[in-house]
């Protein structure tokens, strides 16, 4: 396992889990854990064990195995995925993955069947749920819409809708010009 670049033990994981809470943190949120998902599940099944209370979020870019998800059933509170791609064509084109959206909606329909409702504390912060994640692209709205209608018809109000506009293209991408960019306050609207 890998905490701020360096190589830690499952058990350190575990100490650094309670010396963030004492430290007044509001959740564990593991971002890309992907890779480390079957030592996560261990690390939090021990830490459950010996009375650790605060919700641990599982953040992620939406290409995750279901059946790797079902090990994470009862352990994570909060998921926040990313939905990148409505079609087969992009997810091949900007991430060599064309079956990103299959994958993508495979993995949300099993996050949500864990955590079905959101759960708010007394201090209005989220302790259990599913908030979903979609970075508008340049000349990409349409399928943005495309994204936002099948979640919501699919999950209503039972998840949180992120829709991010902060894509910044990088110097010289001329690879894909059309992403050579910003998203116009216009199409994010």
């Amino acid at each position: 396992l890998m905490h701020s670049g360096k190589k830690i033990s499952e058990e350190r994981l575990c100490e650094i889990f309670f010396e963030l809470a004492e430290k007044g943190a509001h959740n564990i949120n593991l971002v890309t854990p992907t890779q480390y998902a079957s030592q996560i599940a261990n690390v939090i099944t021990v830490a459950k064990q010996r009375g650790f209370s605060l919700p641990f979020v599982y953040n992620c870019g939406g290409y995750e195995s279901a059946q790797m998800l079902k090990k994470l059933d009862g352990l994570v509170d909060i998921y926040i995925p990313d939905f990148k791609y409505w079609y087969a064509e992009d997810a091949q084109k900007y991430s060599n993955a064309p079956d990103y959206p299959v994958v993508a909606k495979t993995a949300v329909a099993e996050m949500v069947r864990q955590q079905k409702t959101l759960c708010y504390n007394n201090d209005g912060i989220l302790t259990n749920g599913v908030i979903v994640r979609h970075m508008l692209l340049p000349e990409h709205v349409y399928a943005a819409k495309q994204i936002i209608k099948y979640l919501y018809e699919n999950y209503g109000e039972n998840i949180i809708y992120s829709v991010m506009s902060q894509y910044t293209p990088m110097k010289n991408f001329e690879k894909f010009p059309e992403l050579n960019r910003r998203v116009s306050k216009r199409a994010y609207e």
